[in-house]
Parts: C-alpha cells; sequence; structure tokens
C-alpha cells in the first residue's frame, strides 16, 4: 500500500485540498468562548472587553496613509449584484466596507457590526444612513461561533440561503467561490423613505447621500452603486481613541452591576468633540444587550431624535445607524424650550430639565446628552445641572489644548459655585461672617438636590481631524437644524407614494381660536399684533394642565411660559380672522391632537428653502420678500453680553 502510485487527477485533489486546509488554517483566529445568554451581566462584560480589544486592533486612531482611491478594505470584498436594486456581499472576518449613501442591511450568514451594534442572522433588516455631512458608517464583520459542522455543510447551508433568496446561479458561483470559515455573507438593498424623499426634493440636500466618485471604479463599485452606496476611504470612518474605547468599557462593565443600581452617564465637553457620535455609540453597544435605554437631551441646538428647541426623554429600542434627522421619533416626554440656546433664561431651562427628568423611573440605564456651551456662564450652568441630575458617570470629551473646561471631578463639582447655586466653600465661608446662608437658598430656589454624592470621571481625548475646532466642520449647526425640521415634516408625505407632496397643497387642520391658547416664549408681542407673530410659524403644540379660558372675540393669550407637555410641532399655514380659524400642517395623529390645548411659537425658524421652493406658485411667493432693510435699528438680533460675571463669582 506504500508503494500505491497515485493517478495525476487523485494527485492534484489532493494538493488542493491541502492548501485549501492550510489557507483556512492561517485566515481562521481560534475559536471564541461560548458565550452565555443574551442579556447576562458576564455576557455584556465580555462583550465589552473583546469588543473594545478587537477594535483597538482593527482600526488604530491614526490610520496609515494610503493612495487616493485605494482601500485595503476592499482587497477580499465579494460582491454580485442579483437584480436591480439588490445586492450580495461577502466579507471575511476583519474586513470591512466603509461607505457613503443608504441601504437597507440584512445579515444572511455570519455577524456584521455596524457603528457598534451586532447584526446577526433571523434578525429584521436595518436601515443604515451614511450622508456626507457625517463620518460614513463602516460595515465590518466580526468573529462569531460557527457551528459544529464540516466546511462542506456550512457551503451547503449559504447555498440554500442564496437559493432561497432567488441568486441566480452564477452570482451564486461567484460567492461561493471565496466562502471561507468565519467570513460573513449581507444582503444590501436600495433604500427609500418618505423623510428622505422629502429631503432631496430640496435641491440644497438633493446630494446628501450621493458619494464622490473614486478614481478607479471596480466591479464591486458599480454593485455597490445599485443600491445606493459608494466605497470610501476607512479613514472617513469612525475613528476611536483609546480613552473612549476604555471610558465604553467601563461604562459598559457598570451595566452589569445590578447592586448599585441603574447609571446615570452625563456626556460633556465643548462644541464638535463628538459628543453625539460617542452618545449613538455607546446606546448601540448596549443594545447588543439590554432591551432599551433611556436617552435625557439637554442640548436644544443639536438634539439626538426631536428638533431643535426640545428637552426630551425618549426610550431607545433600536440601533441608531444615522444623524439626527435620519431617526426622528417621538419621546415619552419633551418640553419644548422654544431656542437653539438658554443663555436668556437659564432659569427657565433648569425648571424644565426638572419636569422632563422627573420621568425617568431608574429601572434602565440612562444617557445624558448635554450642550457644547461650556465656558463663563455654560461651565457654571453645567455644574447646576449635575448637581440636578447626581449622575454616577460623567463622561468629559475635549482636546488637549481647550483649557477653557476643568475636570469636573466630584470634589470640583461639590465646591465650585454653579450659576443657581453654591459650592461647599461658599456655605462655610457665608457661615464664618455671619451672614445669612443664601447658597442654601439658592439650592432650594433651583429645586436642586442635597449636596452631590460623587462620581466616577472618565476623561475622553478625541482624535478625529478637526476634533474641537468648531469652524471646520463639515456641516454648519443651522444647516443641521434644517435637515431635522425636514425630517420631521416629511413624515407627511404618504408611505406609498413615490413622488413628493408640496406642503402648501396638503390639507391643514382647521384649528378654532377658543380651543387653544397662544404664547410667543422668546419676546414681548403686543396682543394687536400677536396674529402676524403666529402666522406661517414653526410652533409647538402643547398640553398645559389648566383649562383654556374662553374668549370669542379674538385669539386667547397666556401671560406667562407654561412648562408643559409638547405632543409635537407643526407650521401655522395662514390664519382666518374671519372665520376665527388656524390652519396648521402637522404629522401628529389626529388621536393625540384632541390633547393640544396651547401652541408655543419660539425663535426655532422654519428653514428657507421651505418658502423659496413652492413648487407651482407663479408670481410673488408667499411670505417672502427682498425688501427687508437690516439697518432699520432694531432689525438686527440682540446680543447678550456674556463677558459680565455674576458678583459672587468675582475675586474681592
Amino acid at each position: 500500500m506504500a508503494n500505491r502510485r497515485l493517478n495525476p487527477a487523485s494527485l492534484l485533489r489532493r494538493q488542493r485540498s491541502r492548501r485549501r486546509r492550510r489557507k483556512a488554517a492561517l485566515q481562521s483566529p481560534p475559536a471564541p468562548p461560548e458565550k452565555k445568554a443574551r442579556g447576562g451581566p458576564d455576557a455584556l462584560h465580555r462583550y465589552a472587553r473583546e469588543f473594545a480589544r478587537g477594535l483597538l486592533s482593527a482600526r488604530p486612531s491614526q490610520p496609515p496613509p494610503t493612495d487616493e482611491g485605494a482601500s485595503a478594505e476592499g482587497e477580499m470584498l465579494t460582491a454580485v449584484e442579483a437584480k436591480e436594486g439588490r445586492a450580495f456581499l461577502l466579507l471575511p472576518q476583519g474586513q470591512a466596507l466603509t461607505f457613503t449613501g443608504k441601504c437597507s442591511l440584512t445579515c444572511l450568514y455570519g455577524s456584521v457590526r455596524v457603528f457598534g451594534f451586532n447584526i446577526v442572522p433571523d434578525q429584521p433588516p436595518y436601515h443604515l444612513f451614511s450622508p456626507y455631512s457625517h463620518c460614513a458608517l463602516t460595515i465590518e464583520a466580526v468573529a462569531y461561533k460557527e457551528p459544529e459542522k464540516s466546511g462542506k455543510e456550512m457551503k451547503a447551508e449559504a447555498k440554500s440561503i442564496l437559493r432561497a433568496h432567488l441568486v441566480p446561479r452564477d452570482a451564486r458561483c461567484k460567492l461561493m467561490k471565496d466562502f471561507i470559515p468565519q467570513c460573513s455573507m449581507i444582503l444590501l438593498e436600495r433604500l427609500d423613505t418618505p423623510a428622505t424623499r422629502f429631503i432631496h426634493s430640496y435641491s440644497n440636500f438633493s446630494h446628501i447621500f450621493k458619494a464622490k466618485k473614486a478614481p478607479s471604479f471596480t466591479p464591486e463599485d458599480t454593485v455597490l452603486a445599485s443600491v445606493g452606496a459608494g466605497k470610501q476611504d476607512p479613514r472617513n470612518g469612525l475613528l476611536m481613541s483609546e480613552s473612549t474605547l476604555s471610558a465604553v468599557e467601563e461604562l459598559v462593565q457598570a451595566c452589569q452591576d445590578e447592586d448599585e443600581g441603574c447609571p446615570i452617564v452625563l456626556v460633556c465637553g465643548p462644541k464638535s468633540v463628538g459628543k453625539s457620535t460617542f452618545n449613538r455609540y455607546l446606546i448601540n453597544i448596549l443594545l447588543n444587550s439590554l432591551p432599551c435605554i433611556e436617552f435625557l437631551d439637554c442640548d436644544l441646538g443639536q438634539p439626538e431624535f426631536t428638533p431643535p428647541g426640545c428637552v426630551s426623554l425618549i426610550n431607545v429600542t433600536e440601533p441608531l445607524l444615522g444623524p439626527p434627522f435620519t431617526h426622528q421619533r417621538t419621546p415619552r416626554k419633551m418640553v419644548y424650550f422654544g431656542a437653539t440656546s438658554c443663555e436668556q433664561d437659564t432659569e427657565r431651562y433648569i425648571d424644565t430639565l426638572k419636569y422632563v427628568f422627573s420621568a425617568y423611573e431608574r429601572d434602565v440605564p440612562l444617557v445624558i446628552n448635554t450642550m457644547g456651551w461650556v465656558k463663563g456662564a455654560g461651565l457654571l450652568l453645567l455644574i447646576d445641572i449635575i448637581r440636578l441630575l447626581a449622575p454616577s458617570h460623567i463622561v468629559q470629551i475635549s482636546v488637549e489644548d481647550f483649557r477653557d473646561m476643568p475636570q469636573l471631578s466630584p470634589e470640583y463639582i461639590h465646591c465650585t459655585a454653579g450659576l443657581h447655586t453654591r459650592g461647599k466653600a461658599l456655605f462655610r465661608r457665608k457661615s464664618l461672617n455671619g451672614m445669612e446662608d443664601s447658597g442654601q437658598q439658592g439650592l432650594a430656589q433651583a429645586g436642586s438636590h442635597p449636596p452631590h454624592p460623587g462620581h466616577q470621571l472618565l476623561c475622553v481625548q478625541p482624535k478625529f481631524p478637526g476634533a474641537g475646532n468648531a469652524g471646520t466642520g463639515r456641516t454648519h449647526s443651522s444647516v443641521l437644524r434644517d435637515m431635522a425640521i425636514l425630517a420631521y415634516l416629511g413624515q407627511l408625505q404618504p408611505p406609498d407614494v413615490e413622488s413628493v407632496f408640496p406642503l402648501h397643497s396638503l390639507i391643514p387642520y382647521q384649528v378654532p381660536f377658543n380651543a387653544v391658547a397662544l404664547r410667543v416664549i422668546h419676546t414681548e408681542v403686543a396682543p394687536a399684533h400677536i396674529l402676524y407673530s403666529v402666522n406661517a410659524s414653526w410652533v409647538g403644540l402643547c398640553q398645559v394642565p389648566d383649562q383654556v379660558p374662553c374668549n370669542a372675540d379674538g385669539p386667547v393669550l397666556l401671560t406667562h411660559t407654561p412648562i408643559c407637555n409638547c405632543l409635537g410641532f407643526g407650521i401655522v399655514r395662514g390664519v382666518d380672522t374671519d372665520k376665527k380659524l388656524y390652519h396648521i400642517l402637522t404629522p401628529v395623529a389626529p388621536q393625540n391632537l384632541r390633547f393640544v390645548n396651547c401652541l408655543l411659537i419660539g425663535s426655532i425658524p422654519i428653514p428657507n428653502c421651505i418658502f423659496l421652493n413652492q413648487v407651482g406658485i407663479e408670481g410673488e411667493i408667499p411670505y417672502v420678500t427682498s425688501e427687508y432693510n437690516y439697518d432699520i435699528s432694531g432689525a438686527g438680533k440682540l446680543k447678550l453680553k456674556k463677558h459680565l460675571k455674576r458678583r459672587e463669582h468675582m475675586q474681592p
């Protein structure tokens, strides 16, 4: 038997078999340890540790330079187009696809990770939104526990999955030719939603999801383009520093310590340091093992789930795979503050936070998003917010050369005076001088909790280009606010109709004058001019607990700004003074509109593109003028003098 000669065909098959085994041994990592059931604390802690370690090795904070248009992640990417609008991709473990555009992703085999969230088979399709206004999304194939099957059996299973999705035979052969252990197979489909269709209808945002063409266009690029995606350099994707990953691991570990209660995580820092990105990333990781996360949004200028000018509390159950304008949702509790900044009314802002925060039941972890105003009075206000909300963890994101924000340690928060509260050192000094303890009165007036019990401070230094420089952002903050409002109004579009209906072609609700009360938040308006300020305005549809007084002769006016539930938003398209009716466009459901008894008008403007692009209007465009004179005294915006200090903060 030892001297038996093999024919050439048998020898060739044996050599090929050896090469395949050798290739699989080189490419396959050691089998990962067996995971516990979803939701277990040990699994959650181990996932965070393994995820952080794997991401540090796979995506360094400073990637090596590459030639323009070349991408190492595309070397082993296999992509085939089954038919128009559908593409199948095969990704070996560790390979990634960074892209811009929008598409729907379904994991057919293996496991992939997108923005911290793991997607596996038997899950519903997920919508991915990767506009050029934000960092590009990355689809990365990750390790998973393979079933106890031979390579032949795994291939047969993958083939059956492709047959079930009606993949043509030649496309199946191309995919299975490159199939190896620990690879992942995904389905990408063209995605179109009412909100994105509505945003695309305005020329300013028609190219928001279109990618720049690469110098070298490969067959894989053609397949990706068929589903609305364009391959990008990995440096355009999410870049995480070691301090960021260490903070994430620490926070996920805190979620397993059930004896200490649910953690409250407050994320703070100056503008353009990545607070919102960090929040989305952290929420996605926690949703891998937790059913839901509570999110308290205190950022008036750039909220995550609502149009600007709101403080809201929302229960998050789905991953956040896009920027804020792609996931506008209805919060559990929301108050319309009516401005993108609270500089001119910080006391009402604190009362608003107290009102919304009271709805948090402390049964799931809470993530708190804060404003980027951390200089001068903004820092003092942040100290008040920390004392009010009493977080267990503070994530302080700042660049190295930013010196206006000290480290918010427990000792600093305990001893430093805030804008409406006093520190421990001031209490002692007032008592020694025999003066009235005005600090305690300040705490009572602001409704703060007893002295802050302490927190764990996690300092994070971002490493992405332009971190901390608000002037180098990809998109101006006012443009992002316009996109959020447009996405909210996109809910008015019929879901099953491809064409876009202009807002002036939609039928508004008719609301009697005596059914709702009016209040202009940001300025004083004479009663005779109130209807001029309401017409063509963005309004909050609110519910005040008190009964609205009836006024048969004109609109009902409130004498003060209420802190009350906001059920949604709308545009006052017109005011009929003869019939005493408001004409309001809103996507709020009719069953919720019956609770609305108050309209709040703030300083949040309707995007200019809505007025300037009214399709089918001939002659003069309604509500648009070109004869406004900004040279008239009082025509400009009043500026707050931020350099003035409160008396207690001045040095003797």
